[in-house]
């Protein structure tokens, strides 16, 4: 939602904003012409890139549409699958967990790949209207999968399907390549003062 310029002065202020704001928005909203399926990035340094994706993935699930899930890296159940649970959603965990605690390159390259064969598998669905990408790019950031394959594969994408990748340090070429990109920033985190991750906050 866009923010006012300048706070309001007044009541008359304020409606003369939001009148000038409305007639700005309607006419954007006239001159969108196209209708698509849109690849998206969630990346940088703070924290919700995951769950901004999940709140995507939630309200594609209430269109009733095919959608599916491919966690790269992170391993174990995740709580919001069993939540989220209907005939319309698939979920993959291809991780071995951290790449700090597997320390196998190796293996975790195997994993990476069989996610990604997965993620090839809905790509070629027609209806699989979205798939999210969790942690792809820390998969290219370790150079775990060509980063050309994945990059080809995600300009032929299906018209209509959408397909969100999220992980820190996203390659320039997906960032422009995609439609929409986010960037969270980190300003403060209590990790770094000491305080444990949290079930039903971090995890």
């Amino acid at each position: 939602m866009p923010t006012p310029r300048t706070p309001a002065a007044s009541d008359e202020d304020h409606r003369a904003q939001m009148e000038a704001l409305q007639t700005e928005m309607h006419a954007k909203m006239r001159a969108a012409k196209e209708k698509r399926g849109l690849l998206i990035v969630h990346t940088g340094d703070g924290k919700g890139k995951t769950t901004a994706a999940f709140g995507m993935l939630t309200r594609m699930l209430a269109t009733g549409k095919k959608c599916a899930v491919i966690q790269f890296i992170k391993s174990g159940a995740d709580p919001l699958e069993k939540i989220l649970q209907r005939p319309t959603l698939t979920w993959h965990r291809v991780g071995g967990g951290f790449t700090w605690d597997t320390q196998d390159r190796a293996a975790d390259i195997a994993s990476c790949r069989e996610g990604w064969d997965l993620a090839l598998r809905y790509f070629a669905d027609p209806d699989c209207a979205f798939v999210l990408l969790d942690e792809l790019n820390i998969v290219l950031a370790y150079d775990y999968l060509p980063k050309d394959e994945i990059l080809t594969a995600l300009r032929a994408k299906q018209e209509m399907q959408h397909i969100v990748i999220t992980g820190r340090g996203a390659l320039p070429e997906l960032i422009e390549l995609a439609d929409l990109v986010t960037e969270m920033r980190e300003i403060k985190h209590p990790f770094k003062a000491g305080i444990k991750a949290q079930r039903g906050i971090d995890f």
